[in-house]
């Protein structure tokens, strides 16, 4: 071990992962939310508000992928440290327009920088100058978050007026319906946090052993090739994730904030994989049934997009399958 710890400092890094994946969770469910809310916008310029929209829509997807590279900066920095990484998150604040987008998003950025400059401070006093390098390089990226939303906290553009009577075609979209849509979006994030967990995991010192002279030769081991693989999958989970948030969205629905199941890391590569396989095996039986409901109602929509996610989640569990 390069540097002592306590199991306090530990504790104040997972402060950080839990705040990095609430805020990503926050800015991307925004994002999705944005779509349903531009068509409720009675514009005065039909063409320039969409647009304002489209664009703070962007902004807000761009920050949400750049705070989960935090947190898997800092997950990979905690189990090198020889700590155990938190998949609990702080929860998120998602509002109902865009001054609140950008106030809710301004605050959780103050709050960061708060706690990052204590991090800061901690990591001097252990001589952990590469988490004090790497949380000063996170500070200087969300001071410029907090003075992105600070820009467009007094922002003045047509907000949404509930005018237009629903549409009897919606109808059909009931709680029940809701609810089961909620347990994919709910097990996508599950899925993208145990991933991104495992895949910095995987990529920590005590994975990276090599025992054989083919190991020594390629430079790689069995560890290095289930993390690459992770970073693929928990890629693809974060697009579902955005598809599945913004249909509910459109439908009129509310999204869920927390992942059920909660993710589970494993303690060895071997885990990594088996818990993978269980993952994808039950995403799959949960959106062959969704997809059976969406044709029962009619919404091929989302049959559709469902259709494409499960051939996606196939591909994953025939990749972990090929492993155990």
């Amino acid at each position: 071990m390069s540097v002592k710890i306590t199991s306090e400092y530990i504790e104040l890094l997972n402060k950080a992962v839990a705040r990095e994946l609430q805020v990503s969770v926050q800015y991307f469910l925004q994002h999705a939310k944005i779509e349903k809310i531009m068509r409720k916008v009675k514009a005065e310029n039909i063409l320039l508000d969409p647009t304002t929209y489209d664009q703070i829509g962007q902004i807000l997807k761009k920050l949400a992928i750049e705070e989960m590279k935090h947190a898997g900066a800092i997950v990979e920095r905690i189990y090198y440290l020889g700590g155990e990484a938190t998949t609990k998150a702080f929860k998120p604040k998602i509002g109902e327009n865009m001054q609140e987008f950008m106030q809710y998003g301004f605050e959780a950025e103050e709050e960061a920088l708060e706690l990052y400059r204590e991090i800061i401070r901690e990591a001097g006093k252990f001589g952990d100058y590469d988490t004090k390098e790497l949380f000063r390089k996170i500070y200087r990226e969300e001071e410029e978050h907090l003075y992105t939303f600070q820009e467009y906290l007094t922002i003045n553009i047509s907000e949404p007026e509930e005018t237009a009577p629903k549409s009897e075609w919606r109808e059909v979209f009931d709680n029940d319906y809701f609810a089961l849509l909620n347990k994919a979006l709910a097990s996508e994030l599950s899925a993208i946090i145990q991933y991104i967990t495992q895949h910095e995991k995987a990529s920590a010192i005590n994975f990276r052993k090599k025992e054989t002279p083919l190991e020594v030769i390629t430079n790689s081991n069995k560890a290095q090739v289930i993390s690459d693989m992770l970073k693929k999958i928990f890629m693809q989970e974060m697009d579902h994730y955005e598809k599945i948030a913004e249909r509910i969205y459109m439908l009129d629905g509310e999204c869920t904030l927390d992942p059920d199941p909660l993710p589970k890391v494993g303690e060895s590569v071997e885990e990594i994989l088996k818990l993978g396989h269980q993952a994808e095996d039950e995403a799959i039986v949960l959106y062959r049934k969704i997809i059976t409901e969406a044709t029962k109602k009619g919404d091929i929509t989302t049959k559709k997009m469902f259709e494409e996610i499960l051939m996606e989640e196939e591909e994953h569990y025939w990749m972990f399958d090929d492993y155990l």
